[in-house]
């Protein structure tokens, strides 16, 4: 709209590659390892390992379209270039659903996490960090950045106290043990959760300085940087601890850090997880509220969710949106549910981004593509197929209580899409 300020572009490599981290490093390692390491046994490792592989293949694809569009509008812009406006809205809203679902969960645990600490409510503490959170993003991409890469370093000093306690039981088991095949790639599908993340990079391109080779080299760090991480934590873990005991713990790394290192350092990595649950929602509800930001300015949604405050230059209505609708979800309370659900949300977008960047490739040639997806046969790029492939894989492992919740949400999609696009079709 004419005379709206627009967002500003703020964010050099170091600063975006740090907070894509953080967010990647978010409450999904510290809450779903013990769960992962009773599905997969001492092979949890290899779970970690080929989710990574299959959210680096949808990477590849981020990053070449982020280099064609490099917008706040990420997986809708994408998807609305190939498939038209009502697809590409459709996606938008299973990224929204996203957002919100993931950052009430992690509000919740964070909340159980300042209960224990503090002893007030758990409820109360997830909505004293959304109101909290709001009014800092409201505040400034750069202080919320700044924020995010801070917690980030805590985070990565957490799993590296995991890693350390586990460096003297190194080699005292079997890293090939499972319980049985299935449990190792049911695993893969739950901690892809813990993955989940990168895309927060190319949503935050518009306040990325020179995004169309910034964003790319962004999003390559973090997913190699995190993967080989998560990899020696899970090695570190069921080294430390039998895998059936990390089944039932709840504080699974905590618990591993007090077999180590004793009482003091369980209080220090739960600390540690209490802030890694801030940031995780942090930087969701950033993701969150710029693709809502660039909907609105689209037309798709109403144009009041893309109003720029005036003095700080952020999108304060979609950020105020997203925080009362993550306040309203505060109430999902089983986290392997919501984390599954979250996922089967993000299976969706992941599939239509990979096809959408297959279909460019025909469509839209001659654009300029300042990285561009390796290993081709012609025009047709192999890495989004197979990451078609292998989220197909996945999605197969979800059960039919999760598969049952997204098809409700998927319906009540649909159903947004064609009354919003009624007038226009």
């Amino acid at each position: 709209m004419k005379g709206e300020p627009e967002l500003k572009k703020e964010l050099n490599l170091l600063e975006i590659t740090l907070v894509g981290i953080g967010n990647i490093l978010g409450a999904g390692i510290y809450v779903l390892m013990g769960k992962a390491a009773g599905l997969a046994g001492n092979m949890v490792w290899f779970s970690f390992l080929f989710a990574g592989a299959t959210a680096a293949l949808s990477a590849l694809s981020y990053m070449e379209l982020a280099s064609m569009y490099p917008r706040s509008g990420a997986e809708y812009e994408f998807v609305k270039r190939a498939f038209g406006e009502r697809v590409g809205l459709f996606v938008g809203l299973l990224v929204v659903y996203f957002v919100v679902i993931t950052s009430s969960a992690v509000a919740l645990g964070f909340g159980r996490y300042f209960n224990n600490l503090f002893g007030s409510g758990y409820l109360t503490g997830a909505v004293g960090l959304f109101i909290f959170l709001s009014l800092i993003i409201v505040y400034g991409i750069k202080e919320s950045a700044r924020l995010a890469i801070l917690i980030s370093l805590i985070e990565v000093s957490g799993l590296l106290i995991v890693i350390y306690s586990g460096l003297p039981y190194l080699g005292t088991v079997n890293y090939l043990e499972f319980p049985d095949l299935s449990g190792i790639f049911e695993a893969s599908t739950l901690i892809f959760f813990a993955f989940l993340g990168f895309e927060d990079i190319v949503r935050l391109s518009q306040e990325t300085k020179e995004a169309e080779k910034t964003t790319p080299k962004a999003l390559l760090i973090a997913i190699f940087f995190t993967v080989f991480l998560y990899i020696c934590v899970a090695i570190s873990v069921v080294s430390v601890l039998d895998f059936r005991v990390l089944r039932v713990s709840g504080v699974p790394l905590a618990d591993v850090a007090a077999v180590s290192l004793g009482n003091d350092a369980f209080t220090l990595v739960s600390w540690i997880a209490l802030f890694s649950t801030i940031n995780t929602v942090l930087v969701v509800m950033l993701g969150g509220s710029r693709i809502v930001y660039s909907m609105a300015r689209s037309g798709a949604l109403p144009k009041s969710l893309s109003r720029v405050h005036r003095t700080y230059h952020t999108p304060w209505v979609a950020i105020l949106s997203i925080t009362c609708l993550s306040i309203l979800f505060v109430m999902f309370r089983d986290i392997i549910i919501v984390a599954s659900i979250a996922n089967l949300m993000i299976f969706a977008v992941f599939f239509m981004v990979n096809l959408s960047l297959i279909k460019l490739r025909y469509t839209d040639p001659e654009r300029n593509r300042p990285f561009k997806v390796p290993f081709n046969i012609g025009r047709f790029p192999l890495p989004p197929f197979f990451g078609i492939l292998s989220i197909i894989f996945l999605f197969s492992r979800l059960s039919l209580e999760v598969i049952t919740y997204g098809l409700v949400l998927v319906g009540t999609g649909i159903l947004i899409v064609l009354l919003r696009t009624r007038k226009t079709a």
